[in-house]
């Protein structure tokens, strides 16, 4: 798979030199092996240094990169069996939701997930990972049924956001999403979202309100994209990498300000370099928590739950005896 990303250039020029070299295959002399495995070596620690350092606006790109695997992907490589279940029971069925019953390791579990399309007609036929208002009641429906149960429930958010069509608007977007809200922080099962590529705005909040907030190590998650959140600030869409920048959406940083509980490594390169070990790397991850969270009873995940989400943005006081300290 090409290094295809702007910051990626260096290592494009070096993997175009190896596989200049590979081509030669049983052909190569001595002096040629030795340089292909020097060049290999290089590319991998050029690759470590890179991908370590990841500027805000690099980590978007990722998490955007049309090759990251999507929900879809994951479901194949980490569960066992998966039984879709469609419709909202009120208008339609929203096919940027998928939702249905799978096996995860023997344990059964509700997913709901976000689903992007990879060609033109698959982007369509998904609406680009961005639900409609009967998506979120799809979701609410399976939210139901797995506190029904008693099955834990495990989300996968990637989407820029919620549809803002003006009939998603006319058929009540906003209440929607705020159902899905009010519904999250009261289910009795426990609850496991992990942000696999991009996680924006009320889109992604609202299948996002758990017990444990996992991000792929290249993922981000934010309030408003960068694009709009420049556009917000009269900036610019132009100036969506500063935008990024003060937002502090890597995965590192939610992680760094109590949002996210853990993340989750990816394969060097990003998610896109390797499906399979990408998704088992969040398989362990999402059975450890489920394993941890199938201890307690339901309302020690509620308290716990809504402590969580209590703490999130808290940054302390000062005291009063400080604040008469201060010098006017």
């Amino acid at each position: 798979m090409a290094y295809d990303l702007e910051f990626e250039k260096p290592l494009a020029d070096l993997e175009k030199k190896i596989n200049a070299l590979q081509r030669k295959g049983d052909r190569l002399k001595p002096d040629e092996q030795a340089q292909l495995q020097t060049l290999e070596n290089e590319l991998r620690t050029r690759t470590e240094e890179i991908y370590k350092n990841l500027t805000a606006w690099q980590t978007v790109q990722v998490a955007r990169h049309k090759d990251r695997p999507y929900s879809l992907d994951y479901i194949k490589f980490m569960c066992d069996d998966f039984f879709e279940l469609h419709g909202d029971r009120s208008y339609a069925d929203d096919h940027a939701i998928v939702a249905g019953l799978a096996t995860l390791d023997g344990q059964t579990v509700m997913l709901i997930c976000h689903q992007k399309g990879r060609d033109m007609k698959d982007k369509q036929f998904r609406n680009l990972g961005m639900p409609h208002p009967e998506g979120y009641r799809k979701a609410q429906r399976m939210m139901r049924q797995a506190e029904k149960f008693g099955i834990p429930l495990v989300t996968l958010i990637d989407t820029a956001g919620a549809s803002v069509a003006l009939p998603d608007e006319e058929r009540g977007q906003s209440e929607a999403i705020a159902a899905s809200l009010y519904l999250m922080a009261r289910l009795r099962v426990p609850i496991v979202a992990t942000v696999i590529g991009e996680g924006n705005s009320g889109g992604a909040l609202g299948i996002s309100i758990a017990d444990r907030i996992l991000m792929m190590e290249h993922s981000y998650y934010t309030v408003a994209a960068p694009e709009a959140a420049a556009d917000i600030l009269k900036f610019g869409g132009a100036h969506a990498a500063l935008a990024a920048e003060g937002q502090r959406i890597r995965a590192k940083d939610s992680l760094e300000f109590h949002i996210a509980d853990e993340l989750v490594p990816e394969p060097l390169g990003g998610a896109h370099r390797n499906y399979r070990q990408a998704a088992e790397s969040l398989k362990a991850v999402l059975l450890r928590h489920l394993t941890e969270l199938k201890q307690m009873t339901p309302d020690e995940l509620l308290e716990k739950r809504y402590q969580k989400f209590r703490n999130i943005g808290h940054f302390g006081r000062e005291t009063t005896t400080e604040t008469s300290q201060i010098q006017v």
